[in-house]
């Protein structure tokens, strides 16, 4: 892929901390961490691919998680090392990989929810916990083939959030949404073919807070059991009465959490 730049936000001074956001999303969900770490640390949030101000999907390739990473590289080298890595969703699967990529320049990880749902299929051949994001990406592209994307959009925002969520959201919030909902089979790629082994991330001794959602969907769950299995120094937190996307419905539920975890590492 040709060298392209990364958008990304910047506070703080102090140790280097890495976020990477959700599918649907830009590195704005993390604003206000970022102001709550940005006394003692130094915070990066970056956009990834087709996300906020960074380049757009390339038209001529599959993205895959390994070309976010490369993505977020410049981003990466500014933190320094050893860095925090912060994902949530898709964010936590791109954080993962990078972690694997160097893990002697990463101090800790903060994941919530990280959708690496390839290690549901490799461990358990469908149907399994994924069956209801594939269903879900399937009906987002049938309605995106049909040039709805606000359908597309509800589809997508209701498996994550609840049935309903999509018609009660504010208007002024669907459009930005429903825009990126085009990166929907791409997203998909990314996660349901990456690669790496489950048993590779035993490799990663690093200390990792993993937090989940009480109310979160059998596919993100599900890949939690397997990976806080597998990751050898992780503390996993679940969180009575969040969902999925806890980390931008309870910023101030989950912001405390991590404050304290980088605070205590």
């Amino acid at each position: 892929m040709a060298a392209v730049e990364p958008f990304f936000r910047e506070a703080g001074t102090g140790p280097g901390v890495v976020c990477f956001h959700a599918n649907a999303s830009s590195s704005t969900q993390w604003r206000e961490l970022m102001e709550l770490l940005a006394p003692r640390c130094h915070v990066l949030a970056t956009d990834g691919y087709g996300a906020g101000k960074s380049p757009p999907w390339p038209a001529d390739r599959t993205v895959t998680l390994d070309d976010e990473v490369d993505l977020a590289e410049p981003v990466l080298a500014r933190a320094g090392a050893p860095r925090v890595l912060i994902g949530h969703s898709y964010g936590g699967a791109v954080a993962l990989i990078a972690a694997m990529r160097h893990p002697e320049r990463v101090r800790a990880m903060v994941l919530y929810e990280p959708t690496l749902f390839a290690l549901l299929d490799a461990e358990s051949p469908p149907p399994n916990e994924a069956d209801g994001i594939r269903a879900t990406v399937a009906a987002a592209a049938r309605a995106l083939d049909a040039h709805d994307m606000n359908a597309a959009a509800e589809y997508f925002i209701d498996y994550w959030m609840g049935a309903g969520v999509w018609q009660r959201m504010p208007e002024q919030r669907k459009p930005a949404i429903a825009t990126v909902m085009t990166n929907v089979r791409g997203w998909a790629h990314a996660l349901l073919s990456e690669p790496t082994p489950l048993t590779a991330f035993a490799s990663l001794n690093m200390p990792v807070l993993y937090l989940t959602g009480q109310d979160s969907p059998a596919s993100s769950l599900g890949v939690a059991q397997l990976l806080t299995s597998t990751l050898p120094n992780v503390e996993w937190v679940t969180l009575a009465g969040l969902g999925h996307m806890g980390p931008t419905t309870h910023p101030q539920v989950v912001n405390p959490l991590i404050e304290t975890f980088l605070g205590r590492i």
